[in-house]
């Protein structure tokens, strides 16, 4: 019998958490200190962004760690608020987000060529759900199965590319669009982007790698099942 920790449920939050504060945070206070306070539409922008800033800094220091993906959404944030700042340019504080999709973008696609596909530490979790021998099917998938890789190393790859078609779309409305349109449409942007991402890369990496585990997990427990209904010899005397 299996027990199931609280891990899929922290897995969730941690995922899902960070993106309402990324995204809901920065839209409606953008509206709300420019059409609510009268502030310029850079200065609006700029105060947007400071939230989604320090949620991301504040993770870092209270964890006392961070992944690969983490730090590097943290440097792109810092780095482009600073240059939106000395520009002082509302349409280069748009196109920062792209900025900051497509690093990571980049980022991702690097790792897989490195053998260490990056979005494998958010992936895991899911497919894993804190059970004991899901998490030693992993393992020896990992050590045994090419195919099992190669799902792992395509779920980085469809998000590295998601990404970085999304910067491109979003550069071109920062700079083809009003400032106005672009800050409601950059959000839908982003959404049909998680979507999209979400969809292909469940079905051609990880449904694919959730069935593997599933069946490792089987035959490993059916190996260790003793046969039943051994037949009793009966010596007549």
């Amino acid at each position: 019998m299996t027990t199931q920790t609280s891990k899929p449920r922290t897995s969730k939050k941690n995922t899902f958490g960070p993106l309402i504060v990324d995204v809901a945070v920065p839209l409606g206070s953008y509206y709300l200190f420019k059409d609510g306070f009268g502030t310029s539409t850079f200065a609006a922008l700029a105060w947007s962004s400071v939230v989604p800033a320090v949620r991301t800094l504040w993770s870092a220091v209270k964890e006392r760690s961070a992944n690969g993906l983490a730090a590097l959404i943290l440097l792109v944030n810092v780095v482009s608020l600073l240059l939106s700042f000395v520009s002082g340019d509302p349409r280069l504080m748009l196109a920062k987000d792209s900025g900051v999709s497509s690093v990571i973008g980049i980022g991702i696609l690097a790792s897989v060529v490195l053998g260490r596909p990056m979005m494998t530490a958010g992936m895991k979790p899911w497919l894993v759900k804190g059970i004991v021998e899901r998490e030693a099917a992993w393992a020896r998938l990992v050590n045994g199965s090419a195919a099992f890789r190669r799902a792992e190393r395509v779920f980085s790859v469809v998000w590295g590319v998601v990404l970085l078609g999304e910067c491109v779309v979003r550069v071109v409305g920062a700079y083809t669009l009003s400032v106005d349109t672009m800050v409601w449409l950059g959000s839908v942007i982003m959404a049909v982007a998680m979507g999209l991402g979400f969809l292909v890369s469940g079905a051609l990496a990880a449904g694919p790698m959730a069935r593997m585990l599933i069946a490792e997990t089987k035959s490993v427990e059916t190996e260790l099942v003793e046969p039943a209904g051994t037949p009793v010899v009966a010596v007549v005397g």
